[in-house]
């Protein structure tokens, strides 16, 4: 009861400040994050593993295709990138739905694509979702938790790897 409530309450601020950290770090610059060469497909599949129970209880199908990709990069932050955007692909997702990781070489550039079967995003609201704390639906953020910096942190990333990221998106489609 009251005690289960309060640990799930402390839990959600320790992510908050952990996402807080991360961000503010971001906004720092590279400064002494240790850069490597990474695979970029490698990493997505043991990112996607740590997220198996969760897409489990919900109902979704996790699936990964393309192939190995090196990229140099910042390996904690290139998963949080991935654990970002697949737990988004979750959470907004319908049960029996399914979440699409692809990872392929396209010229020198690395490109990843988590493609889902969720709810969408608003035209009006695209521009908007990698803003800090901004939610599409204020009135279930509440169950859906997270802190709502997931997709800030996954912008700034990307940012700071030189990449670019876009939204497609259809409500409901």
């Amino acid at each position: 009861g009251f005690a289960r409530q309060i640990y799930g309450e402390a839990q959600r601020m320790i992510r908050l400040v952990d996402d807080i950290i991360r961000l503010s770090h971001l906004d720092e610059g590279p400064g002494d994050m240790k850069w490597e060469e990474v695979d970029l497909y490698a990493l997505a599949g043991e990112t996607m593993e740590t997220l198996l129970p969760q897409a489990e209880t919900a109902g979704v199908q996790m699936n990964l295709g393309g192939e190995p990709v090196m990229v140099r990069g910042v390996r904690p932050l290139l998963q949080s990138i991935v654990f970002n955007l697949c737990d988004n692909a979750i959470k907004y997702n319908r049960r029996d739905g399914s979440v699409m990781v692809t990872v392929k070489s396209e010229g020198e550039k690395a490109v990843l694509w988590v493609a889902d079967t969720g709810i969408g995003i608003p035209a009006e609201h695209k521009e908007r979702i990698f803003e800090r704390f901004y939610r599409v639906d204020k009135s279930h953020s509440k169950e859906i938790g997270g802190t709502g910096l997931g997709l800030s942190i996954v912008k700034h990333g990307v940012k700071l790897h030189g990449g670019d990221i876009e939204v497609h998106s259809a409500v409901n489609s």
